[in-house]
């Protein structure tokens, strides 16, 4: 009871228990198997594509070949900022690190020694740099530096103003150490000044995130997007909220008139579009001479240069699994910002995904133990399904981030726990019933029950049996001079040396009747030459009695018993039987019944009146033919008008080869002819005697008693009418 429903019910809960202070811990394979989970429902339902005015200008594959390789000369981006300017950009992001002066400005150029050599004197030299400050001076412009670990360099002051609403929250926020900076000729410049990394760990995986804001200690700063959409609607300040319940975490962002919610570290959860080629304008359509023909595309749009030539090394994978340039990211934040569609993890959520885990899991167990592995299965997968579909509405419809894998993951771990589990107690069962069936059948036999179980016939069938009861002579005495212990300790002790015998020979033990054995061959599976066998255990079981009884292996002779020795009977019938489940439906035995039993228990009490201890039927005698028989006459059975010849089994099939045995066979025969010719036969059964003495000493009282009885025997030899 306790391994079968308790043990496992227990292990259930603590593995239930056990997963829900993983999720409570939230490791980083929880935290992938989450992610990849939302990515996955971003694949399926990306964000719908609007015409939202961000823009990108790409300086793509085609720009660096009309213009030349990277890095352009400020100059040219001096002049890309103008036009962008006069065809009406809301803002100009740079998703471009500017920490150098341009080492192509001539001004520079002229400071080594060979340019200083050729050049002729005139006015002064055009500087690039200054060219550049002065556009961005001169637009809406926006400049970003580089989260690094590099260099303990961090940013001036920045351009915009931070507030904090409820419960400070610095402390969730991205940190930030150092970073790497424009120059301040053109960092002075911007309007805006916000921070190009995509994510917090500088790691080149999936960007699923972008923070909004970035921390210093005290001092805040924005994120490149965050920045632009400030410049463009002309704000002055950044509110950040704390969260009201005083935890430290972010709650959300406000960029002027856009409240942004945000996860507890300040995070913008990206949600992705697939790309569009409508948001990117190549950098060289600005910088040809009809770049008047952009200003449809430009105006009034928040603009980011950045590139997506591949030799610039700035692609990132999306959740949707597109490898994109990094300002195109900044872009989609920008968009998903504008269209007011967000992606949020409220605190409930994660309760609900460890309630609803623990849930099934319970539900899980209880059918797993009450009706079985695929029952809990089903209701499991059911569930799980339910689960999955509950995800994906609240996602749909509501933007609402409900993990499934989690109880995907916990449900799958529980159910091979507990299905091993049982497995387990199941096959320990299996084999503990099996040493104890062993008692019974055969080893062999057994393994055959197994592999054919689905071919028995559990109602009963009638089948060709060989029957076999075996009974202690004189059992009554015997148990009234001992006490139940001792008593109980000589029937294992012989039992188990005859059920041995039995089981050997393939046979299945039907049962013990206080001291008699009841044994059958050829079911509950098919066992060939079953009467062969059935004579060779009573053959075994002869011969393990007499080498008890030659050790004293019961003790009788050590405490003066009378009689020193045990004595069995058994008698061998063969021929057709009902075998099957017999008794009530809650309680019942594989047992046999039928003529042919009834005559194995007449035989067996028949070896008293023949005084020999092993007395098989004709049919027996016939199909075990290579063994050696004497003829013992025949019974009359109850119910039948014809009488039931039987043999003595004296011994195995090499005894009926000797010539020991042929002699007694032969002068045997001479003597029952004698017998039936009614002439007595006193020198022939004498001449038996003697040379039985040969064969069996056990044969000698079967001599003595047709001496003794001949008149009787005689009666037993007339054959039926």
């Amino acid at each position: 009871m306790w391994r079968r429903h308790l043990l496992p019910a227990l292990l259930g809960f603590l593995i239930i228990a056990g997963l829900v202070g993983l999720r409570l811990a939230d490791p980083y394979p929880v935290r992938v198997a989450r992610d990849i989970a939302f990515d996955v429902l971003q694949q399926l339902a990306p964000r719908a594509k609007s015409d939202l005015p961000v823009r990108v200008v790409d300086i793509d594959e085609e720009s660096l070949r009309r213009i030349g390789q990277w890095p352009w000369p400020r100059s040219e981006l001096a002049t890309l900022t103008r036009r962008l300017g006069e065809l009406g950009a809301a803002a100009i992001a740079f998703d471009v690190l500017f920490p150098e002066p341009d080492r192509l400005s001539p001004s520079r150029l002229a400071m080594t020694p060979l340019a200083w050599a050729r050049l002729t004197p005139g006015p002064d030299l055009p500087d690039n740099d200054a060219l550049f400050a002065d556009a961005l001076r001169s637009t809406p412009s926006v400049l970003g530096f580089a989260v690094s670990t590099a260099t303990k360099t961090l940013p001036t002051a920045p351009k915009s103003g931070f507030a904090i609403s409820g419960t400070d929250p610095t402390g969730a926020i991205p940190q930030v150490s150092g970073a790497v900076l424009p120059i301040a000729q053109l960092g002075d410049a911007a309007a805006g000044l916000g921070a190009l990394s995509l994510q917090s760990n500088d790691s080149g995986s999936i960007v699923r995130e972008l923070p909004l804001v970035w921390s210093a200690g005290n001092q805040l700063y924005p994120a490149l997007a965050a920045e632009a959409l400030r410049v463009a609607l002309g704000a002055q300040t950044i509110v950040v909220f704390g969260d009201t319940a005083g935890q430290g975490y972010v709650d959300g962002v406000r960029i002027g008139d856009f409240t942004i919610p945000t996860d507890a570290s300040g995070n913008l959860v990206l949600y992705y579009t697939r790309p569009d080629p409508a948001l990117f304008v190549s950098a060289r359509d600005i910088l040809g001479p009809d770049y008047r023909e952009m200003e449809p595309l430009i105006k009034g749009e928040i603009v980011l240069i950045g590139t997506s030539a591949s030799g610039l090394l700035d692609l990132h994978t999306t959740a949707l699994g597109d490898s994109v340039p990094g300002v195109s990211i900044h872009a989609q934040a920008l968009q998903q910002i504008l269209s007011g569609t967000y992606l949020t993890r409220s605190d409930w959520v994660s309760g609900l995904e460890i309630a609803s885990f623990v849930l099934i899991g319970i539900l899980v167990v209880a059918f797993l133990l009450r009706v079985g592995p695929l029952a809990a299965l089903l209701i499991g997968l059911g569930l799980l399904v339910a689960l999955a579909g509950t995800s994906w509405v609240l996602f749909t419809r509501y933007g609402l981030l409900l993990d499934p894998s989690f109880p995907l993951f916990g449900t799958f771990v529980l159910y091979s726990a507990m299905v091993f589990l049982r497995f387990a107690i199941t096959d320990g069962e299996r084999r503990q019933i099996r040493r104890a069936f062993a008692h019974y059948v055969a080893p062999a036999l057994l393994t055959r029950i197994e592999r054919s179980g689905d071919t028995l016939k559990l109602g009963g069938e009638v089948r060709d049996l060989t029957v076999m009861f075996a009974d202690v002579r004189g059992f009554t005495p015997i148990s009234e001079a001992m006490a139940p212990e001792e008593l109980l300790t000589m029937l294992n002790t012989l039992f188990g040396a005859l059920g041995a015998e039995v089981v050997a020979q393939y046979g299945t033990i039907d049962k013990f009747i206080g001291d008699a054995l009841m044994a059958f061959w050829n079911a509950p599976v098919d066992v060939a030459d079953h009467p062969r066998k059935a004579c060779l255990a009573a053959l075994g079981m002869r011969a393990r009695l007499r080498a008890l009884n030659a050790a004293d292996g019961f003790g009788r002779k050590a405490a003066g018993r009378n009689p020193a020795e045990l004595q069995i009977g058994v008698g061998i019938s063969t021929g057709p039987a009902l075998v099957g489940n017999m008794g009530l439906e809650s309680r019942f035995d594989y047992s046999c019944l039928g003529d042919t039993v009834n005559v194995a228990s007449r035989v067996e009490g028949a070896c008293k009146m023949v005084g020999y201890d092993i007395v098989v039927v004709e049919e027996t005698r016939e199909r075990a033919g290579d063994l050696a028989f004497l003829e013992a006459g025949s019974l009359r059975l109850k119910g039948k008008s014809a009488r039931e010849p039987i043999h003595l089994l004296v011994g195995d099939a090499v005894m009926a080869q000797s010539a020991a045995f042929a002699a007694l066979a032969e002068a045997h025969q001479l003597a029952l002819a004698a017998i039936r010719a009614g002439s007595g036969g006193e020198a022939a059964i004498a001449r038996c005697a003697e040379l039985a003495q040969a064969v069996d000493a056990g044969l000698s009282r079967f001599y003595d008693l047709i001496r003794e009885r001949t008149a009787d025997f005689a009666e037993a030899l007339t054959p039926a009418a």
